[in-house]
Order: C-alpha cells, then sequence, then structure tokens
C-alpha cells in the first residue's frame, strides 16, 4: 500500500488545539504519545502547535491514539428510540454564533490543575465565536450552511410538519461570500478585542493597530482562517503577539504606557498587570479574563500545560498584592470570578479607540498586499538588470596582471661628465665673453 492510499484512508485531523485538547482529555502526556507513534517529543510538540503535520502510518496511528471515545455504549440498549429532528443552521445564525445542540461534541474532563476555576465568559463585547468552522466563517466558495443531525441521512425525507424551503432560499441561507463573513467576525470580535490588548499593553493606540495589523493578516489568510476551528482565536493570537513585539520600544509613540486610570482601585489593577512579566500577563488575561479553560490557554501561549498554571499562580499572586479583597476569597474559583470582574470593569471603563470599518481593514490589507508585490517584483528585476551589466561589463578572456616593481641592486652608478668646479665655471665664463684671435686662442689666459 502506498503512502498515498494510506493517508486518503485515514481521516483528517483536528486542528493543532484540537489535538492538544484530546490528548490532554485522555490523559496522555507527550512521551506517552511519542513513545506509541515511535516519534521524539519536540515532533509531537510541532504537531501540537502547527509548524508540522504527521504523515503516512505515523499519522493513522496518531489519529487512532488521540481520536475521541464514542459516548455511546453498544452493549446498552436505549428503552426508546428517538426521532432525530433535521436541524437547519442558517447563514446569518451560523455568522451570529449559533450552534445545533445534535452537532456539540461532548466536554472532554480538562486536566487537572491547581488553579483550575471554572469557566468564565470573556470580556465584555468580545463574544466568542463558535468553535465549529462550519459554524464560523465562509471560505472562498462558501460554508455549508445546514448541519446534518446525528443518525439521519443527507438524503431522508422530511419529517412531517417541516417546512420545505425553495432552492433560492436554500441557496441563499448556505452560501456568504468570504468579505460578509470576514465582516461579520470583524464586527463582532474587535471592538472588544481592543479592551482586551490595551490590558495586556497598557496602550491605547498601540492596541488599536494590533487587531487592525492582525485582521488585515487574517484577511491576507482568509482561505486558512475560514476554516479554523477558532477563527477569533486566531486573530486574538495575532493581535497579542503584535502587542507584545518587544521591537516597540524603539518607537517613540509607544514607548511608555499611558497614563493609567484615575479611581484608585482600577489603577491599582493596571499597575500590577503591568508589572507582571509579558507571558505572565498573558496567561493571567486569557484564563482569568477571556474565559479559556487551562489546556486551551497553554496551547495559545505556546506552552506545558504545568507550565501555563505555573504562570497563572504566580500572576493570582502578585496581583493578589496589589488588591487586598482578592486576597481575601476563600477558593481560586472565587479568585478567577473576582478577577474576571475587576477586569472587565477596567476594560469597560478605559475609553479606547473604535477600530477602523472592515471595509477599510479589508482595502488596506489587500494595499499592503499588493505593495509589497510590486516591491518584490521590483527587486527582481533590479536583481536581473544589475546581474545582466555585471555580465555585460565583465572581460571576456583572462588578463594577467601587472607585476609590481621590485627594487634591484648591485649596479653601478651610471657614467657621465663630472660636475664642473669654481674654476672650470671662470673659465667657461671668460671664454664665452672675449673672441679669440690668432695663436693666443690656443693657450686660454687666466686671470
Amino acid at each position: 500500500m502506498t503512502r498515498s492510499t494510506t493517508e486518503a484512508a485515514v481521516p483528517p485531523l483536528p486542528s493543532p488545539k484540537e489535538r492538544r485538547r484530546l490528548r490532554e482529555a485522555k490523559s496522555l502526556s507527550e512521551d506517552e504519545v511519542a513513545a506509541a507513534v515511535g516519534v521524539t517529543r519536540a515532533t509531537v510538540r510541532s504537531w501540537e502547535t502547527g509548524r508540522t503535520s504527521p504523515r503516512g502510518r505515523k499519522r493513522a496511528l496518531y489519529a487512532k491514539l488521540i481520536a475521541p471515545e464514542s459516548p455511546v455504549n453498544p452493549a446498552a440498549k436505549p428503552t426508546a428510540k428517538p426521532t432525530a429532528k433535521p436541524t437547519v443552521v442558517t447563514a446569518k445564525a451560523a455568522a451570529a454564533g449559533a450552534r445545533p445542540a445534535a452537532d456539540r461534541p461532548a466536554e472532554p474532563a480538562a486536566a487537572p490543575a491547581a488553579a483550575d476555576p471554572p469557566e468564565a465568559p470573556a470580556l465584555p463585547e468580545a463574544p466568542p465565536l463558535p468553535s465549529d468552522p462550519r459554524a464560523g466563517a465562509g471560505t472562498a466558495d462558501g460554508p455549508s450552511g445546514a448541519a446534518e443531525a446525528p443518525g439521519r441521512p443527507s438524503g431522508a425525507a422530511e419529517a412531517p410538519g417541516e417546512r420545505r424551503t425553495s432552492p433560492a432560499e436554500a441557496l441563499d441561507e448556505r452560501r456568504i461570500s468570504p468579505c460578509e463573513a470576514f465582516d461579520e467576525l470583524y464586527a463582532r470580535t474587535a471592538p472588544g478585542l481592543v479592551r482586551q490588548t490595551y490590558l495586556l499593553s497598557g496602550r491605547r493606540a498601540l492596541a488599536r493597530e494590533s487587531v487592525e495589523r492582525a485582521f488585515e493578516l487574517a484577511w491576507q489568510r482568509w482561505p486558512e482562517v475560514a476554516v479554523d476551528r477558532d477563527p477569533a482565536g486566531w486573530v486574538r493570537a495575532a493581535a497579542y503577539e503584535y502587542a507584545m513585539s518587544p521591537w516597540h520600544r524603539l518607537r517613540r509613540t509607544h514607548r511608555h504606557p499611558d497614563a493609567p486610570p484615575t479611581e484608585p482601585g482600577k489603577r491599582a489593577l493596571f499597575d500590577a498587570l503591568l508589572d507582571l512579566p509579558p507571558a505572565y500577563r498573558r496567561t493571567l488575561l486569557l484564563y482569568d479574563g477571556v474565559g479559556l479553560d487551562l489546556p486551551e490557554t497553554a496551547a495559545e501561549t505556546e506552552a506545558s500545560t504545568p507550565a501555563a498554571a505555573g504562570r497563572l499562580m504566580t500572576a493570582r499572586a502578585a496581583v493578589a498584592e496589589r488588591l487586598p479583597e482578592l486576597a481575601e476569597a476563600d477558593s481560586p474559583a472565587e479568585q478567577s470570578a473576582l478577577l474576571h470582574d475587576r477586569l472587565g470593569g477596567l476594560a469597560r471603563a478605559e475609553h479606547v479607540p473604535v477600530p477602523r470599518p472592515a471595509r477599510a481593514v479589508r482595502t488596506g490589507s489587500e494595499n499592503k498586499a499588493r505593495l509589497w508585490t510590486r516591491a518584490a517584483v521590483a527587486g527582481v528585476a533590479l536583481l536581473i538588470a544589475v546581474t545582466g551589466l555585471t555580465l555585460h561589463t565583465a572581460p571576456t578572456h583572462y588578463e594577467q596582471p601587472i607585476s609590481p616593481p621590485e627594487r634591484v641592486g648591485g649596479v653601478p652608478p651610471r657614467g657621465g661628465p663630472q660636475k664642473l668646479t669654481a674654476q672650470d665655471l671662470k673659465l667657461q665664463k671668460s671664454l664665452g665673453e672675449r673672441l679669440a684671435h690668432g695663436p693666443e686662442r690656443l693657450v686660454p689666459e687666466l686671470r
């Protein structure tokens, strides 16, 4: 059997975050998965972060190892046979986050941690998008707007009393353009994401710039983002990475954080957040502010689950020193709920800039992509011209270089008339001034 046939027989793997969640739901460590598949621990981590993907026999073993267990017990006999009623999800409901109850997977048990309070809602004005890519946003061809109920084939007849939709209505419900899907995602997540990024960086202008930059990058890679399990998480991770870049310290406008709030409680929380290291601050914001669970927080921060738990506990302890009511909480769950309320109140109280419209972001992304493409084409053309000029002006044959001069010794001095003495000069002058007549000219007279 060839490798292509083997890969075709293996079902598609879930997203990298989902791979990690499934592995930790089965209480499997990276070393155990690596030993079972026959790879190293670093390879398993690269699979779960999305840098690489398994292939061939290792892909089949890895997919079988992390496959979720079926919640249905074949041995148990059902007392009554329920009638499966199909549920149709329209494009508007899909963009708004609706997801049929029959299509929701069972939530596995999360990995135990020392401080793992119940999941809290996201920060204000940032409701989480559905994790199913079919209910999130459309691809270039448009997402599928209908979700089949479990146990019902696609070609089954409709149940009695069910409303039959016309082909035109079904086409309108099932198809949505990429621009509309992007605009819906932007409208739902951009305002709240700007507030989250402000809590992370402490700079209002940088928060808006980071969110707009993240959405521009998402529009450039929209075929990849549209089919992601969590498009909002993809954009959030990109915005956080841009906001936490250390290169912003070299920019004069972002060198220092903005003025803290005037209220003492919010000012203490704001200062406590900015005093935390960036990784600890991001972990605290994702877990207690956004409401992610511990494995998802660890995956987004590219850390192990125990490391994320340690960062969370350290960050809570540092914030508790500034907030007395947080130190008086009886349990980690109460601390998480209190921190969630305080972070939400701080985000709502601050006046952060409103992001640009979605259409302006899409246009800016396309203009930047076009500009970089033209710059790349111009650079290649310039390189070709310089190469051609070099080939044209380069010599076609070998020219032996001229040897450098060397000093030659042992040669006798050059011969010739001696230098005239004073007497010779006097005689020369006398002969030149007086004409000689007769035999006396043969014997010059010296005076």
